[in-house]
């Protein structure tokens, strides 16, 4: 992942090393980045055709690493509806969009911090639920609901 062309801190960034593919001609490259940074083909050629002056906007981008980071994860189940909470926090506040693009945050970074919530809120499960379940030992959960994973995901991607 951000092997071959590293790992963009924005769509600006991302957008300025197009441009210089562009510039020297090489869509070959530009391309290999855009694929790199989970921009469709179609982007990239309505670019290079100029029916866009830039490469990706910031959601653009946000989803692109989105999708990169996602491909190799393979979330499944809860981990699946996270990776789309952060998605719509991305195409509902652009601030969120720039923010995912920023280097260093991941969304591995930000599962982890929704689970250390999760351990940290744990709680016992009742007895005849645990027994409904056909399970005969102590049960713990802490999955956070909706609002708080939402929260948890914001504080994430948007702290200093």
């Amino acid at each position: 992942m951000f092997d071959k062309y590293g790992e963009f801190n924005s769509s600006q960034e991302l957008n300025a090393a197009a441009a210089g593919q562009l510039k020297e001609g090489d869509t070959a490259a530009l391309f290999e980045l855009a694929a790199e940074n989970g921009i469709d083909k179609e982007d990239v050629q309505d670019y290079i055709d100029g029916a866009v002056s830039e490469l990706a906007t910031p959601l653009i981008a946000a989803l692109g690493k989105i999708k990169v980071e996602t491909d190799e994860l393979k979330p499944v189940e809860i981990v699946e509806d996270w990776v789309n909470y952060i998605t719509a926090q991305c195409t509902e506040h652009p601030e969120m969009a720039e923010a995912v693009r920023k280097k260093g945050k991941s969304i591995k970074g930000c599962i982890g911090k929704i689970l250390k919530w999760s351990w940290k809120n744990s709680y016992t499960i009742d007895k005849d639920i645990v027994k409904a379940a056909g399970v005969n030992a102590s049960v713990k959960m802490g999955i956070p609901g909706m609002g708080r994973a939402y929260e948890i995901i914001r504080e994430y991607y948007l702290e200093a």
